[in-house]
């Protein structure tokens, strides 16, 4: 969220940020095993390609920060 271009996605369901987390790989890219999205794209712990919020509260507050009332399915 640090440079452009920017597309954001919001995701819900059971055990979603825990699936989604899985998906990404850990936020440094350099840690990250093959066939995750920061393993296979990302470079370092800052340019990690992808962010992926880490737990409810959390989530809560990103979303609003993209995405206005009534914007996403199931509002």
């Amino acid at each position: 969220m640090m440079s452009s271009p920017v597309i954001a996605m919001a995701v819900g369901g059971e055990g979603a940020i825990e699936r989604a987390r899985k998906l990404v790989g850990p936020t440094d890219s350099r840690k990250a095993a093959a066939g995750t999205i920061r393993g296979d794209l990302g470079t370092d712990n800052r340019r990690n390609v992808v962010h992926a919020s880490d737990s409810a509260p959390t989530a809560e507050m990103e979303v609003a920060r993209f995405f206005r009332p009534g914007e996403l399915f199931g509002d």
